[in-house]
């Protein structure tokens, strides 16, 4: 079962996220708002747009989860094999992502603490916007 939802979610998501579908979803708030005069702009009329929408919002956020999911996934293994590709990295860093915000943020205040004082990295900062 998990194959083929993570097989259709990625095809939803990528088709989705294509200027065809926005075209989709405009035409079909336009039609929706073209008919109000024929409904006389009825309850039902606006109930049918309603709950249209709140139907594609709660799937459509299942399936951004998905593909979010699956690109954090792919990403972080592409980080751990550079470091641990790399001479000199730090293979503990392989897997933080797993640990909590606050040790996360001990890690994160530490790195920043190690770079040196504010002179020092605004001059790293410097040199690397006059590269471009």
């Amino acid at each position: 079962m998990i194959n083929p939802f993570e097989r259709w979610s990625s095809r939803v998501a990528s088709a989705t996220g294509r200027p065809l579908a926005f075209i989709l979803a405009v035409t079909v708030i336009l039609v929706w708002a073209l008919t109000g005069p024929i409904f006389l702009w009825s309850d039902t009329w606006q109930l049918v747009i309603n709950t249209g929408t709140t139907i594609v919002t709660f799937l459509m956020v299942f399936l951004i989860q998905n593909a979010q999911n699956r690109d954090a996934s792919a990403i972080q293994a592409k980080l751990d094999e550079l470091i641990r590709a790399v001479q000199g990295a730090r293979n503990e860093f392989i897997g933080i992502e797993h640990l909590t915000a606050m040790e996360l943020g001990e890690i994160l205040a530490a790195l920043e603490e190690s770079t040196g004082d504010e002179k020092r990295k605004a001059a790293a900062i410097a040199r690397l916007i006059r590269r471009r």
